[in-house]
């Protein structure tokens, strides 16, 4: 409680609840962003179905270099290490968790166990940028980067967007363990953090996604 709600009580209520109004239309805006970026990635989705031979939409037949150096028709399932994709999820699924665990330390009012789980959330977020970062390179060096066929071009955008948006993310959260270092959980603290959640937590999905019709896709026929 502060020096002026003990001076002014109806004044510090009013200043409470106009807080909690604030936040209240902080975390609707950022609803409504979630909601468009939902837009693009389903845009990216459906470019990618289109053009990806597997799904039998596509009107073309590209190709692709394989392991050998080979000039081959394209194959996804030749193409992507699905062990390797299987890790990067789990990595990004359990960073989800953990930013859990620094929600429910803000709501205990714990600020150095925030920061902590941040940190966590942080490393394993920056673990995933890494291995992506890797597959691209690994697929360009083959002789598979976003110029070789449309197809390609379309994975490159849909995960590279996503990638993007988790770096954002990782941009984020730093900025949010130097605020909460620097003011402690305050209401608009606590707001930003519930909002960089639903970020967080939303890009978990669209991965989710991504690895179920990207790459689980050309390992089952479903």
């Amino acid at each position: 409680m502060t020096a002026d709600t003990l001076k002014n009580p109806v004044h510090g209520a009013d200043h409470g609840h106009h807080d909690h109004d604030s936040s209240s239309i902080t975390i609707f805006g950022f609803w409504v962003y979630i909601l468009t970026d939902l837009m693009i990635f389903g845009c990216l989705f459906a470019v990618y179905a289109t053009l990806d031979p597997s799904y039998g939409v596509a009107m073309y037949f590209p190709s692709m270099v394989n392991a050998a150096g080979q000039t081959v028709p394209f194959n996804a399932k030749e193409l992507f290490e699905l062990p390797f994709v299987l890790t990067e999820t789990f990595i990004l699924l359990f960073s989800s968790i953990t930013y859990g665990f620094a929600m429910v330390a803000a709501h205990k009012n714990n600020k150095g166990q925030v920061m902590s789980w941040l940190l966590i959330t942080f490393v394993l977020g920056a673990a995933f940028i890494s291995m992506e970062v890797y597959e691209f390179h690994h697929l360009v060096a083959m002789g598979n980067g976003p110029s070789t066929n449309a197809t390609m071009s379309a994975f490159f955008t849909l995960v590279g967007t996503h990638g993007l948006h988790v770096t954002c993310g990782l941009v984020w959260m730093l900025v949010m363990i130097a605020q909460v270092a620097g003011k402690g959980l305050t209401n608009k603290v606590n707001t930003r953090l519930s909002c960089l959640s639903l970020f967080w937590h939303f890009l978990d999905i669209v991965w989710i996604c991504v690895f179920t019709f990207v790459y689980l896709k050309a390992y089952a026929s479903f």
